[in-house]
């Protein structure tokens, strides 16, 4: 197959065609460094902190969708095809500042202003999908960005005040959109993109054949998809990555289905972009979802690379498990299928052959009688890293426990079930008691580790006491269950 050896994006207003890229350079020294954009800062270099915060669009079933990225953990590899929109390029209608820029300057949203470029990509984002926003929404658009020294309140009030100085309507990008569309069809050229140095590769296959295809050549090629994990490897590790593959252009990866007996969702799907699909079918997941991470994570992250890395502490793997999911490998034409929970062989290790890539995920329809929780503990609320993570899926028939599947995440070294646990519920009466007996096996299911995160003795504690919480948000054996705030 013929190649091309050149990325190719819009930034901002100008087209650009980047040659000789390394997989490990990141959009963020990219801006700084080569084209001296330093409005966006550099802060944690690990995607939590939100100073380098940036627009990214990208064309999906012919639909540009603009959504804020930390572009310190984003490739600059990964955005061939991407329109990359950068406070330098923020303007209001005569030339000043943009109604988001004016209402943090009137409502005093900035002390040091080293944060406050990335606060204002991030309002800029939620401004154009939501000009009059409740406070709550406002939160939620700012998890990912953080302020050291101004303090919230004033940034969250120029938010809610942001339409009165001016409308989406007749902001400068609604007005290109149809233009960027335009030129961002028209660097789709269906072809695979190979670019840098031997010894440091990044390789974008023009669809998922090709992607078969490239991990037959290369089986130990490092796999991109939202760079969330991988980014740090770069950032904080200095871990060389080529030759890597960016898959987040692929559509097929993207695709969303629903069948008469599951939710299938491709690999590549974020986490923003899985979010309607998953709390519709499954709501007890609407606010764990919340709490995956910031926006600007959530908008690059995938699920299937949240499986893939086998991390003991990823967010989706222990509520996947727990809902019965199933996974779709794929290497070159030949797939196959295995329980999610089998994946995960030991800690750092999945069953996954060289070559082999997570092809979807396949999500079974909730049962009659069938009892859902999901549960993160952190030391932090919001975009933070868990403790503890755990779902929990109970069936009851006329007051017995049928059956179980209870799963944890930063118990061992891979997510698991806890088989004593849910042995200990299965077949008893629906009680407190058999709860109780419960958590007392967990014992036999778990040796957990004392990290920075969580002792030993906190995470054992902790499990027992979230079955318990369960058992009381569920019990309506009382004329007022016990209605705990989200995890």
């Amino acid at each position: 197959m013929t190649h091309r050896t050149e990325i190719r994006f819009l930034l901002n207003g100008a087209d650009v065609a980047a040659g000789d890229v390394p997989a490990d350079q990141t959009l963020l020294d990219y801006l700084r460094l080569e084209r001296r954009l330093t409005g966006s800062k550099e802060g944690c270099a690990e995607g939590d902190c939100g100073a380098c915060t940036v627009l990214v669009g990208r064309l999906h079933d012919g639909a540009l969708k603009y959504e804020t990225v930390n572009a310190c953990i984003r490739f600059l590899a990964s955005l061939d095809g991407c329109h990359v929109v950068t406070i330098e390029h923020l303007k209001g209608r005569d030339g000043g500042l943009h109604p988001i820029q004016q209402a943090m300057v009137d409502y005093h949203g900035s002390q040091c202003g080293f944060c406050t470029p990335g606060f204002v990509m991030s309002l800029y984002a939620l401004w154009m999908e939501n000009p009059e926003p409740a406070e709550h929404e406002v939160e939620s658009a700012i998890q990912g960005n953080l302020c050291r020294c101004t303090g919230y309140q004033p940034i969250v009030a120029a938010a809610m005040a942001a339409n009165r100085y001016g409308s989406p309507a007749n902001d400068f990008l609604q007005g290109e959109r149809d233009e960027i569309t335009r030129r961002l069809s028209a660097l789709k050229d269906g072809r695979r993109v190979v670019t840098g140095p031997e010894d440091n590769r990044a390789i974008i296959p023009a669809d998922v054949a090709d992607f078969a295809d490239i991990l037959s050549e290369w089986p130990e090629a490092t796999i991109v998809a939202g760079a969330t994990d991988v980014g740090l490897w770069v950032t904080k590790f200095m871990r060389p990555i080529g030759p890597a593959v960016f898959i987040g252009n692929l559509g097929d990866l993207k695709a969303i289905h629903l069948t008469e007996s599951a939710l299938e969702i491709g690999a590549g799907v974020t986490y923003s972009e899985a979010q309607g699909a998953i709390t519709e079918r499954f709501p007890h997941l609407g606010a764990y979802w919340d709490r995956i991470a910031g926006s600007q994570v959530r908008n690059m992250g995938t699920i299937g690379g949240n499986i893939a890395n086998g991390s003991p502490i990823g967010d989706t793997p222990p509520v996947l498990i727990a809902l019965g999911a199933q996974i779709v490998l794929r290497k070159g034409q030949v797939q196959r299928t295995l329980p999610l929970e089998d994946f995960f062989i030991e800690y750092g290790k999945q069953d996954r052959a060289p070559g082999e890539f997570v092809e979807r995920i396949v999500i079974p329809r909730p049962a009659p009688g069938q009892l859902d929780a999901a549960y993160k503990i952190s030391k932090r609320r919001d975009e933070d890293i868990s403790s503890i993570a755990a779902g929990f899926c109970v069936t009851v028939d006329n007051g017995v426990i049928t059956d179980c599947r209870l799963a944890f995440g930063g118990m061992a070294g891979t997510p698991k079930r806890a088989g004593a646990a849910e042995a200990a519920l299965r077949g008893q009466p629906w009680g407190k008691a058999a709860f109780a007996a419960a958590g007392k096996a967990l014992e036999a299911d778990f040796t957990p580790l004392t990290d920075w995160r969580a002792s030993a003795q906190y995470r054992m504690s902790t499990a027992r006491n979230l079955l318990l919480r369960f058992y009381l948000a569920h019990d309506d054996t009382t004329a007022e269950p016990v209605d705990l705030l989200s995890a």
